[in-house]
């Protein structure tokens, strides 16, 4: 548990919070503040929503301070406003997926996870204002990411080496969601209230969700927000099944009408021809949360508590089954009633989990020394996961995690920018239950990190450093593992124009392999897979290199990245192509990798008069990924292009797309190909007040042509499509 932590790691958590206190005494007891402080106490929500700015040069400078460009992270979105309540959805992974290079793991309607760069899972990491969801969902496809996109004020979604800022485990990228769940800023209103309702047809969603704060005097705000969504199984085009398994299970169910067993042929038969409809595909969420802020001079801290709960359906392979025996139980037992190989599987799967959430975090003015703030975050989870299979319990996972980093950001008029600081991380991690096929363990990592700017001309270097230690230990199976990662990178930037920028980052990545990768070993319902493990995993390590373009060129607005890289002893899970209780067998396994690919957004607004502008949205992305042996890593995404037309008039927005994902044929062993597909979308935002911009009705139709999609990064592709055509309503308001 996690009072057994080893002592180093209980005075480096003992160390954070007498900074915190320390720091924050004698300047939370000012009663005055200065020109400065008061523009930050006063700022508003449209000039500054998360303690994002925006540069002389229209750079956006993201919520993870420190350096004046950001350009080590070469492939920076954000969305947020309207953009967010336009492609809002119960799962952070669907939110991002019209982003260059970002699509999501898709693995039913309620789990949904964001896949960077062809990245996920231990490599992607998902982020609260900077602190992670502390969750199981980067273990497994299955898991649901502990956050609720409703109650965040945008999503900033970072690639690039300065991502080490938050870990090796975001070689990929990092996923981070801005909320207000501690208060920003104090209203300027008595009383501020946000709130979103919305329903669509695929999938019968009815959503809401609030959010009041309340400015007491004195520097504190209370705030408290909270979520309600439920959705029915969701409708999809045609057939539920893929040709190729559609095929495969109607001559299974000739093989069996041939041996005579008639009701096993018509149940296939009945899997094989099911449409219009994913069976047990529907969910109910809820979130509550409250806390507060107390804004005193150019400083603030605040703390909030919160509970976020789910229940999904997780649908599941056709003609898959499970039989595990009881405790004692013998095959060929007269008393058992079965014959040896006799099969029993639930009729459904589904998944419950709660988390109980507490964070706080601190920002700390130091005057106009050297160093300018400090900034504190930690935050707290106790998490309990829940497979059933029917109405029986099948396994429990219970996770207990503690995440704190200090941050020290240095004074921007300097000539050398950034920030220093270190982070902890402590996770305990327990399974109970047939199915609990990763065996209890501890995780403890402690890091240090830097991340600098130097020159004030056309030519600028930037650089990160970041020294972790990892622990991973299981009791149990008496294995513990010690890893130490040293992580750097370099990025060289000349400024073309004032506000058009070119560079180059080079990097060198160690990751230390999760306990997940480690201590696997056994069936797991709800993906349908016996995982293994390997405790003798090496670390992960890669060089990198990425050539970046991004600026404005007269009306148009150009990003473009291009990347490759290198991996050393690379984790990836891959079937073997054998069976283990009646499941096919996936196995971590350690190969070199390399990864390629380019991603790109160009917008050029050619029309721009008076009350109507008109902007032609193109965005692309490709990845290709190679393990040294020549086989295709697998679940790569395809090459995808996304061209938009958008108008605003007045107060109406008016928006067509369409998103085009080619076939993807370059696949793993034992993986299938995926057919290409073409959905067109289209959406209309009216602001019906002049006087109240906040105030906003949102009309969005999607695959309107209801075709087919099925998304190769998915490990349910061939029995989970995409959904069909949806059409949605949502109303937005802040007053």
């Amino acid at each position: 548990m996690l009072y057994q932590t080893a002592p180093l790691r209980r005075s480096l958590a003992a160390s954070l919070s007498l900074i915190a206190i320390a720091a924050a005494a004698p300047v939370l007891a000012q009663e005055q503040a200065d020109d400065r402080e008061i523009e930050v106490e006063g700022v508003s929500a449209e000039d500054d929503l998360h303690n994002r700015r925006i540069g002389a040069d229209g750079t956006i400078i993201v919520s993870a301070e420190g350096l004046r460009q950001f350009d080590l992270l070469a492939g920076v979105s954000v969305v947020e406003a309207e953009e967010l309540d336009l492609n809002m959805d119960g799962q952070i992974g669907e939110v991002l997926t019209s982003i260059p290079g970002v699509t999501a793991t898709g693995f039913a309607p309620g789990a949904s996870r964001p896949i960077l760069r062809g990245f996920s899972g231990e490599r992607v990491k998902v982020l609260v204002d900077g602190i992670g969801a502390i969750d199981v969902s980067n273990t497994s496809a299955d898991h649901a990411v502990s956050i609720d996109p409703l109650t965040a004020e945008s999503i900033e979604v970072l690639r690039g080496p300065a991502v080490l800022l938050y870990g090796s485990q975001a070689i990929g990228g990092a996923v981070n969601i801005i909320d207000k769940r501690i208060p920003r800023r104090v209203p300027a209103e008595d009383v501020h209230i946000d709130a979103l309702v919305r329903a669509n047809t695929v999938a019968d969603l009815r959503e809401g969700g609030a959010s009041l704060d309340l400015p007491v005097g004195g520097g504190l705000v209370f705030h408290v927000d909270g979520v309600y969504r439920e959705t029915d199984d969701l409708d999809v085009p045609g057939y539920v099944l893929s040709p190729g398994l559609r095929a495969d299970l109607l001559a299974d169910a000739a093989e069996e009408e041939e041996e005579g067993e008639f009701e096993e042929a018509e149940e296939l038969r009945e899997a094989a021809n099911a449409q219009d409809t994913l069976f047990n595909s529907g969910t109910e969420t809820w979130a509550v949360n409250g806390g507060f802020g107390l804004f005193r001079g150019g400083s603030n801290f605040g703390v909030a508590f919160g509970v976020y709960d789910t229940f999904y359906g997780v649908p599941i392979l056709p003609g898959a089954h499970h039989h595990h025996e009881e405790e004692g139980e013998e095959h060929g037992d007269e008393d058992h009633g079965e014959e040896e190989g006799e099969e029993e599987g639930p009729e459904t799967v589904s998944i419950g989990l709660r988390q109980y959430r507490a964070d706080f975090r601190g920002d700390i003015q130091l005057g106009t020394g050297f160093f300018q703030r400090l900034k504190l975050r930690a935050g707290y989870s106790d998490y309990t996961h829940t497979e059933f299979e029917g109405d029986e319990v099948g396994t429990v996972f219970d996770v207990q995690g503690i995440e704190a980093r200090a941050e020290l950001l240095q004074n921007p008029d300097g000539v050398l920018r950034g920030s220093t600081g270190m982070q902890l991380y402590i996770r305990d991690f327990a399974a109970e239950g047939a199915e609990a096929y990763v065996a209890p363990n501890e995780t403890e990592q402690f890091s240090l990190f830097t991340l600098q700017e130097y020159g004030n001309g056309p030519f600028q270097v930037e650089g990160a450093l970041r020294y972790e230690m990892t622990d991973v230990k299981s009791v149990p199976l008496g294995v513990e593992r010690d890893f130490d990662g040293l992580s750097g990178a370099l990025g060289l930037v000349y400024e073309l124009t004032p506000s058009f920028r070119t560079g180059v980052n080079i990097s060198r990545v160690s990751r230390a392999p999760s306990a997940e990768e480690l201590f696997s070993e056994g069936p797991h319902i709800a993906t349908q897979q016996f995982e293994i493990g390997d405790v003798d995993l090496s670390m992960e390590k890669a060089w990198g290199v990425e050539l970046f373009a991004r600026g404005s060129v007269g009306p148009v607005d150009l990003s473009l990245a291009a990347y490759r890289q290198w991996f050393d002893d690379f984790i990836y899970l891959s079937e073997t192509g054998e069976e283990e209780d009646e499941l096919p067998v996936f196995v971590y396994l350690q190969e070199g990798a390399t990864y390629t690919g380019i991603e790109g957004e160009v917008a050029w607004t050619f029309i721009d008069s008076d009350g109507f502008d008109l902007t032609a949205d193109l965005r692309a992305s490709y990845i290709e990924a190679e393990l040294d042996n020549g086989f295709n890593v697998p679940r790569i995404p395809p090459l995808s292009v996304l061209g938009a037309l958008e108008a605003d008039v007045d107060n109406l927005t008016l928006r067509g797309e369409v998103e085009w994902f080619d076939d993807q044929r370059d696949v793993a062993p034992f993986e299938t190909p995926t057919e290409g597909f073409t959905f067109v979308n289209a959406s209309a935002i009216w602001r019906p007040l002049e006087s109240e911009p906040a105030l906003a009705v949102i009309l969005k139709a999607e695959n309107i042509f209801d075709q087919t999609g099925r998304r190769h990064s998915s490990f349910t592709k061939d029995f989970v499509p995409l959904p069909g055509r949806n059409f949605s309503l949502a109303v937005r308001m802040s007053i």
